[in-house]
């Protein structure tokens, strides 16, 4: 177990717990399609006895991929009592562009949706290493036209679409923000991006200092870019710290740890935004690690991070 002693002690519980039941946490397997049946196996048993809420209707469907591209899975989250017109979210999730599904950040997704009354959809993106860059941004970038095209369908306020990812997901929800923004696409209200893995180079003193935490580390990030750019350079649709001109991106919430190693690139982003004229809204957590308020769920610290969040989103959609 890496050094602890700046760690929240209440979060420190579950990595603890993690790092003892496999060690060196989940990038200790090579294989990547047996790190991601352990990590969907791990969340299931986690999941397994809770019961469907009652306050959200699911549905998952199929719509068009990008030109050229598969189709794109979708899962759609409305409010059980929906009616009139609502915010839509487009939900990205996190697994650093190599890991996750419709399922991981499920949790997340309907929470969205009953505490905000939002219609939120969930993209079902492809993952390197089998499907490089630009796959991933561009099935986002489709889950967003498809939402912004359906949304006398879905009850959603045209004017009141956001984007939510953490982590990988939060950098392409930025990298769906540049194309929207440079292609003429739809209207983006705001973007929630807690602790957005936006930087490929690694250089840092936070992507330096932190190793071997078991969640997600140095080693987990330079394997994980080298598998998404698939040998190519990046450029700042990849990583969107490489973009050279953010100006006319939304408003936008950033959140991060003081123990995550995309503190530096997170805190000099937001910088960058405010400096190009993006209203930016930036919390740095001391004691939190990479993705602590959802292993820690009932930490004090947990319930202030999700708290800002949604206070967040509720001033930015109404």
């Amino acid at each position: 177990m890496p050094q602890h002693e700046n760690i929240d002690p209440e979060s420190l519980v579950p990595l603890a717990a993690l790092y003892e039941a496999l060690p060196g946490g989940f990038n200790a397997i090579p294989d990547i399609v047996a790190r991601r049946e352990t990590l969907y196996g791990m969340l299931a048993q986690m999941t397994a006895d809770l019961p469907p809420n009652e306050n959200v209707r699911t549905e998952d469907r199929v719509i068009p991929g990008p030109a050229g591209a598969p189709e794109v899975t979708v899962r759609i989250h409305q409010p059980a009592d929906s009616s009139g017109s609502r915010p839509g979210i487009l939900f990205l999730h996190g697994g650093g562009m190599v890991l996750g599904n419709l399922d991981t950040d499920d949790l997340t997704a309907i929470a969205l949706c009953e505490s905000l009354g939002a219609v939120v959809v969930s993209v079902d993106y492809r993952l390197a290493p089998e499907n490089p860059y630009p796959a991933a941004p561009d099935d986002c970038y489709a889950g967003l036209t498809w939402l912004a095209d359906n949304t006398g369908t879905l009850g959603v306020d045209p004017d009141r679409l956001a984007l939510y990812g953490g982590s990988a997901g939060a950098g392409l929800a930025f990298a769906v923000a540049l194309m929207a923004r440079d292609r003429g696409g739809p209207a983006i209200r705001f973007v929630m991006a807690p602790y957005p893995m936006i930087d490929d180079r690694n250089e840092t003193p936070s992507s330096q200092a932190i190793v071997d935490v078991g969640i997600w580390d140095r080693a987990g990030n330079i394997e994980a870019w080298a598998w998404y750019l698939g040998g190519e350079s990046a450029d700042g649709y990849a990583a969107p710290s490489r973009a050279a001109d953010l100006s006319g991106l939304p408003p936008t919430f950033i959140d991060v740890g003081d123990q995550d190693m995309f503190m530096d690139e997170d805190v000099e982003f937001a910088g960058r935004l405010e400096a190009a004229g993006v209203p930016t809204e930036l919390h740095v957590y001391p004691g939190a690690y990479h993705g602590s308020e959802v292993f820690a769920p009932t930490a004090e610290l947990s319930q202030r991070i999700v708290a800002a969040r949604l206070d967040a989103l509720r001033r930015a959609l109404g």
